[in-house]
Order: C-alpha cells, then sequence, then structure tokens
C-alpha cells in the first residue's frame, strides 16, 4: 500500500468490539471529510469500514487491510428539520444519541430501533432492526463513495433492503437522508422507553456480547412443531432447542439467558468465540438441518 504513508494512518492499530477480544488493524485511518476518504479508498480499495464494532468480531490474528474509523469531522455530523420530519446523518453519528434526538424534536420512526448499538452507516449496510422495526423503514436517500472513489447517491426505491440486507456492502456510505413522521415528543419518548424495557427484559445487555449472534432463518422445509416452508423463525429459539445454551469453548459462551446472545468471559479470544459459532451452527444443522448465517460480522486476514 504505497499510499498508506501519506494517510496519517495508524500502525497495528486496536479494532475496539462489543466482544472486546481479536487482534487489530495493521493500518488504521481517520478521514474527516469525502476528500480524504476518497484517498483512503485509492490506496486501499479493499479498505474495510469501522462502526461501533458493536456487531463485529475480529480474528485474533487482526487484518491486513485499511481500517477505516468515520466517527469524526462531516461524517460524525447531523441535522435535524422537525418541520419537515427529515434527519441528514453522516455514516459515523451514534444511532441511539440520533434516536434521542429525533424523540426529543417530536419526531417517531426511530424508536423501535432502541438499545440497537450502531453508527448510522452499519446500521444501513445491515439493515439493522428488531421485533420493532429496522432501519430502511425510514430511509429517504443514501449518499456514498463506490470502490473507486466516485460519488453514488441511491434513493430507497434502489436499494435491495430485505431482513439484515440492504446489498450495498461495496458502497462506502458517508451520509443518509431520513425521513420521520411529526409526533408529540411526550409519545415518542414513550415508545423508546418500552422498547428498551422489553430489551432489557429478553436480552443479556450487561454482558460482552454483539447481539443476535445469528440471523433468524427462513425454513426451506417444514419442521413439526417449529415452523412451515417459508417461515421465518426465531435463531434463539433453534439454539436454546438444540441445546445450545451454556455451551462453552475457552472463555466464549453461549448466553443462559437468550441463545442468540454469545459473550466473552475473563480469557477468552477471538477463536473461541468463533469456534464455539461453529459448533452452535453444527449443532442446529444435526438437529434441525438448519444452517444459520451469522448476524455478526466476522474479519479475518485475507
Amino acid at each position: 500500500m504505497p499510499l498508506i504513508a501519506e494517510l496519517q494512518a495508524q500502525p497495528n492499530a486496536p479494532i475496539p468490539t462489543w466482544f472486546g477480544v481479536g487482534g487489530g488493524a495493521d493500518h488504521l485511518a481517520r478521514p474527516v471529510n469525502t476528500g480524504e476518504l476518497r484517498r483512503c479508498l485509492e490506496a486501499d480499495r479493499s479498505l474495510r469500514i469501522l462502526g461501533d464494532g458493536a456487531n463485529l468480531l475480529v480474528a485474533d490474528e487482526g487484518v491486513g487491510n485499511l481500517v477505516v474509523s468515520l466517527a469524526q469531522g462531516e461524517f460524525a455530523a447531523s441535522s435535524i428539520d422537525p418541520a419537515a420530519g427529515r434527519i441528514t446523518a453522516g455514516a459515523g453519528v451514534n444511532l441511539p444519541r440520533l434516536i434521542l434526538e429525533a424523540a426529543k424534536a417530536g419526531l417517531a420512526g426511530l424508536e423501535g430501533l432502541g438499545g440497537i448499538p450502531a453508527t448510522i452507516g452499519g446500521a444501513i449496510v445491515m439493515n439493522a432492526g428488531g421485533t420493532f422495526a429496522q432501519i430502511c423503514d425510514v430511509v429517504a436517500r443514501v449518499h456514498g463513495l463506490d470502490r473507486s472513489g466516485s460519488p453514488v447517491t441511491l434513493e430507497r426505491g434502489d436499494i435491495d433492503f430485505s431482513y439484515r440486507h440492504s446489498g450495498l456492502n461495496d458502497l462506502v456510505v458517508t451520509s443518509v437522508d431520513l425521513r420521520l413522521k411529526r409526533d408529540d415528543p411526550s409519545r415518542v419518548r414513550a415508545r423508546l422507553k418500552e422498547v428498551m424495557a422489553y430489551k432489557k427484559k429478553s436480552q443479556p445487555l450487561g454482558d460482552r456480547s454483539a447481539g443476535c449472534v445469528f440471523k433468524n432463518p427462513t425454513l426451506r422445509i417444514e419442521i413439526p412443531n417449529i415452523g412451515v416452508p417459508g417461515a421465518r423463525v426465531s435463531a434463539g429459539m433453534l439454539l436454546d432447542k438444540a441445546g445450545c445454551k451454556g455451551m462453552t469453548v475457552g472463555g466464549a459462551a453461549v448466553s443462559s439467558h437468550h441463545a442468540n446472545f454469545f459473550t466473552a468471559r475473563k480469557g477468552c479470544t477471538a477463536g473461541d468465540m468463533i469456534l464455539l459459532i461453529e459448533q452452535a451452527r453444527a449443532r442446529v444443522a444435526d438437529r434441525f438441518g438448519v444452517t444459520l448465517d451469522t448476524e455478526v460480522v466476522i474479519w479475518k486476514r485475507a
């Protein structure tokens, strides 16, 4: 990467994740504007974008690609227009903070995503969501750069949103425009409070985890007492029925509270967590014939 030296990229940089395990980046860059981000793409078109780290597991050996954080400069800026029901947010804006700001401004539509830790860019790329909403419900358009550094703007109808999918993995998202509905701030805050209460009751939020490890699968065949073909079923329920609760590998463990939450205990390594993921997936496949896909993103050295 001959251009890396020009980027003032940090060498041998740690990659913070909610698991708190794993390796770092050979080089980490922190551009503050689109011009600097374009230079990063010139240095490494296969660069990886680091968001909040809440849905990320980095292998112990780290990654050789250039890693880019968008947590600063224009990428961390946002603007809210309550009268128009519009929010423009940079890719590095913190989603939980933006949800609170929208509620305070009397704009409804984001509160169903309460309790989801993410940056706006990361949330868009994975189409983050849960029981109450998914972020594609409020997307108006997405702005970014393609891997050659050219600007791209996509309207909502041009984006292939589906369950935990956007088709935007090759786009470096720089900002998004959100369309929300005007509402009484107290009602929006009340709904957010209900969502957060549900999350605290049903999920082990105090543990070191990355939320749900696996996506909820769509059944291809009927499974008695589980579902019919075409039904989307809970990955946590399948993991639970397959006896995965309490499984451990080294310091990695399947939560006894919610089987789709894997927690990192003292001494855990990324290798422990990756092996536990593989073993839990195999157990569900053996029991039900269902292959689970990870919702957690795993970075490995190429």
